[in-house]
């Protein structure tokens, strides 16, 4: 699932893209010690490990009691380059079905007709693929995938979150390097920004991405992805896919969910 699966779409659409062309894109509350845990007992942040461990329990809890939902996507793509400028946009519905389906319906299609086959289309291809269990486990959010550190801990609009540094243990390109921002509540994704742990073409000099979710009842969803490209020919590619008008259709109540730090009290 995509909430709590994380994939650079962004860069393999940069990759679609660019090889096409070129062929013919706040402080800290409490001091920490060096292994991330806080000095103070008193409402202090969790260990790293336990953090990175939660994360993994939610996560699964989530992806089993949600059963379906339908979303709107907007797909947006500028290319500032060699051989030519390019930019197209789509508008898809989309319908999920536990544990793995997903159904795609475009609404509306404009503008360079070689990005909305060669990059949505091939996008929404691969996250269709990507969806069985074996790449699932791959790809995931977890602890056999990533190595966690600590890099802070902030009190955001929202409340509280952790900031952990994000270490791919193989240098796969649909695995990132760089950090996320955790929900201390939900302990739920909030923010992701940073690069494919593995370049994913010659052709790109450097990719960035940055993903934004939002709780939607009791689930984090994604609400947007841009993925930013140099390229070595001098071009520059921007993909925006946006998330919206989301509806939970059928779900299995979250209950039972307990503050892990009611077990170290």
């Amino acid at each position: 699932m995509e909430y709590f699966t994380i994939r650079p779409w962004g860069a393999s659409a940069v990759l679609l893209l660019c090889g096409g062309l070129a062929a013919v894109c706040q402080p800290l509350p409490q001091q920490f010690d060096a292994g991330g845990t806080a000095s103070s007992s008193q409402n202090s942040p969790l260990p790293v490990e336990q953090v990175a461990r939660k994360l993994e329990e939610r996560n699964a809890q989530r992806a089993a009691a949600l059963n379906q939902f339908s979303s709107t996507r907007i797909y947006h793509m500028q290319y500032r380059g060699f051989p030519s400028d390019r930019e197209a946009e789509m508008v898809v519905n989309v319908t999920y079905q536990a544990p793995n389906s997903k159904q795609f319906q475009v609404v509306s299609q404009t503008g360079s007709k070689f990005v909305i086959d060669r990059v949505f289309k091939k996008l929404l291809e691969g996250e269709q693929e990507a969806a069985n269990e074996e790449n699932r486990k791959h790809t995931a959010l977890s602890r056999e995938n990533y190595d966690f550190t600590f890099a802070g801990y902030e009190n955001a609009p929202e409340g509280p979150e952790y900031v952990l540094n994000l270490l791919p243990k193989t240098k796969n390109k649909f695995l990132y390097r760089g950090k996320i921002w955790v929900d201390a509540k939900d302990f739920a994704v909030v923010r992701i920004e940073g690069e494919p742990a593995k370049n994913p073409s010659f052709w790109i000099k450097k990719t960035e991405v940055r993903h934004r979710y939002i709780k939607v009842n009791d689930f984090w969803l994604p609400a947007e992805n841009h993925t930013e490209s140099s390229i070595r020919l001098g071009g520059q590619a921007n993909l925006w896919i946006e998330y919206k008008d989301y509806k939970i259709t059928k779900a299995a109540p979250l209950s039972g969910i307990r503050d892990p730090r009611e077990g170290m009290k």
